[in-house]
């Protein structure tokens, strides 16, 4: 028990310096992404961090798999150098007794890249667009005063003063199946309802006019919706129906496909950690980290080759044929001396 607690304080000692490390680099690298937006939108700083909210699971997904297994393959190198691993393997510790320690957490990070690519990543995907759709109406709708040929939707739209969003003096009309309306108002006020923008009136009138007749009301609040969206999104209800609904329609099926491997990788490599981990300081040196960063890239290579001409069938064959070239490097490499 206490070695295995020994081992696991290694292991923590080493990963939390890497993960954090990882993190941060990809963090400035999305927040450059997000700052270079406000050239285009204007965002103040809970904004700002609002769509930084939104990469968190992203960033998570790419840093944590390969953060996890280099720290593995860290965790046994340096046992290794300082010959603690074959102190540790001559009381009867194999390197695959100590697999079986790893082998939980291991596990337990697998279900938890899972749920946060296949589960957290296309919702978090569907406000960050939902949100930059939002501002960007916003910044489409700029009506200034005093000036002929603004729209609004189906609507042309005149003002006489502007204080931020709500507006003075206004004029809208459109026509519409040979049908004229015309509407003035006091005021109005911009507002933006979970992305879907809306013109409130107050205290006005709305004629409609036609060959025959022309007729009149008076309101105290009218309310006009933005009748054109260029970047119409579907209703996101839940992961699972957005899998579903895209596999059938043939839709991301290698992004569905990347994310399940992506998430298996740390599982399936275990064999590749203590092949990479294991040697004798005396005769050789200590090439674990550059093994294992060869392995992250191979991996990732062949991965994607896969998803993207094989689709739901690399679910099996990518873990399959991984595990068994995985098996072999360690048979060759630890397997017969330890």
């Amino acid at each position: 028990m206490k070695l295995k607690q020994y081992l696991l304080n290694q292991f923590t000692h080493t990963f939390l310096p890497i993960f954090l490390g990882l993190y941060f680099i990809t963090s400035i690298i999305f927040l450059v992404k997000i700052a270079a937006l406000t050239s285009v939108i204007t965002m103040n700083v809970l904004e700002l961090l609002r769509l930084y909210m939104y990469v968190i699971p992203t960033i998570i997904f790419y840093t944590l798999p390969i953060s996890f297994f280099i720290s593995l393959v860290i965790t046994l190198g340096k046992l290794s150098s300082e010959y603690e691993l074959i102190v540790i393997t001559s009381f009867g510790l194999n390197p695959l007794k100590i697999l079986k320690i790893f082998l939980p957490i291991t596990f337990i990070l697998s279900l938890a890249l899972l749920f946060i690519s296949v589960g957290l990543i296309p919702k978090a995907k569907f406000l960050n667009e939902r949100f930059l759709d939002q501002k960007q109406k916003e910044a489409n709708f700029n009506i200034r005063a005093s000036e002929f040929g603004q729209k609004f939707g189906d609507w042309l739209i005149y003002i006489d003063g502007k204080k931020d969003k709500t507006y003075e003096e206004v004029k809208l009309f459109k026509t519409e199946n040979n049908k004229d309306q015309f509407i003035i108002s006091k005021s109005a006020k911009l507002v933006n309802e979970q992305g879907e923008l809306s013109f409130k009136l107050y205290e006005g009138k709305s004629f409609f006019i036609d060959r025959e007749e022309l007729n009149q009301i008076n309101y105290a609040q009218l309310d006009i919706n933005d009748s054109v969206n260029k970047n119409k999104q579907n209703i996101f209800t839940d992961s699972y129906t957005f899998w579903k609904q895209s596999i059938a329609e043939d839709y991301q099926v290698d992004k569905f496909s990347f994310y399940i491997l992506t998430s298996l990788f740390p599982l399936i490599s275990l064999f590749l950690v203590v092949a990479f981990g294991y040697y004798n300081p005396r005769y050789e040196k200590n090439k674990a980290v550059s093994y294992a960063m060869v392995s992250v890239v191979v991996f990732y290579i062949f991965m994607e080759i896969l998803t993207e001409n094989l689709l739901l069938h690399s679910l099996y064959i990518v873990p399959i044929s991984w595990t068994i070239l995985t098996y072999f490097v360690y048979s060759k490499m630890v397997k017969q001396q330890y």
